[in-house]
């Protein structure tokens, strides 16, 4: 019983000691800390919290100040500080507590939605947590523009494809996210398509890459009875800088689904307008 006792003891140690190697997490006001000192127990200690000043204090050393460290370099700190009373003094930190680990989000894409609690705002992280996790963590995100989505670390825009990250699945794309890390997430709506006339729901879609006119008409609820399905019509905006410009497509959808014409089936693009023209009779 003893023995199990003592290994059980080590694996919930052992998370702790795992987290204060880390080097990239900085500690901050208002997080938990554990100051062990090797030999010398009675200047350790448990269960101390940062300061709003960011220091701490310990015996026989006094006020120190713990923020913008990482565990690693405040327990080098700490070590110097006690040559003076411990010769070659190892010192280890460990964070118990965290409230640092925080990190902003804002931007149209996230306000709530009706199908998930996705919210602008502060979100603090429990630990180290990857891009990607802590997407899952939002929710629905059909309401954000993933492709102009960006993160910002210490005043500078990051280079991160957070779409193919999160839509296509590449793993590659994800990062770990740090303290005081900013998410701007804007709005889909320059990804909306409108399929309109003679379909028997028109409606917007939001653009998904690789989508068809044929998809399009089909989650529109198909053609109506009086639908002229050889006159179709997409509107497209191809305007730059310089100029406004409205460029018309002529889709004949009855020749790709009668005949098999492919050529037919267009691919569609963000913002594209498809017209099912209809006849009274």
């Amino acid at each position: 019983m003893k023995k199990i006792f003592v290994i059980l003891s080590v694996f919930l140690i052992f998370p702790c000691i795992a987290f204060a190697a880390t080097d990239d997490y900085v500690i901050g006001d208002g997080d938990t800390l554990q100051i062990s000192v090797w030999g010398s127990p009675e200047l350790s200690g448990t269960n101390i919290i940062v300061r709003p000043d960011g220091k701490i204090t310990l015996p026989n050393v006094g006020d120190v100040t713990a923020s913008g460290f990482t565990p690693e370099d405040l327990s080098k700190k700490l070590a110097e500080k006690l040559e003076a009373v411990v010769k070659k003094a190892i010192v280890t930190v460990t964070v118990t507590g965290i409230t640092n680990n925080k990190v902003y989000v804002f931007g149209g894409g996230v306000e709530q939605t009706a199908q998930g609690a996705t919210y602008s705002g502060v979100y603090f992280l429990p630990g180290r947590t990857t891009l990607l996790k802590f997407l899952c963590r939002l929710g629905n995100l059909r309401m954000a523009d993933l492709k102009r989505t960006y993160i910002v670390r210490n005043d500078k825009r990051l280079d991160v494809d957070i779409y193919s990250l999160f839509v296509k699945g590449d793993l590659s794309k994800d990062i770990f996210l740090k303290a005081e890390d900013i998410i701007y997430m804007p709005d889909n709506e320059l990804n909306k398509m409108y399929v309109m006339g003679a379909v028997n729901q028109p409606r917007y879609l939001f653009y998904r890459e690789g989508i068809r006119i044929l998809d399009a008409i089909l989650e529109a609820g198909g053609f109506t009875k009086f639908a002229k399905e050889n006159d179709v019509l997409v509107l497209r905006n191809t305007s730059n800088k310089d100029a406004k410009q409205m460029q018309t497509i002529n889709v004949k959808v009855k020749d790709f689904m009668k005949d098999g014409d492919v050529s037919q089936n267009i691919n569609l693009l963000p913002g594209d307008l498809v017209i099912v023209k209809g006849s009274i009779f």
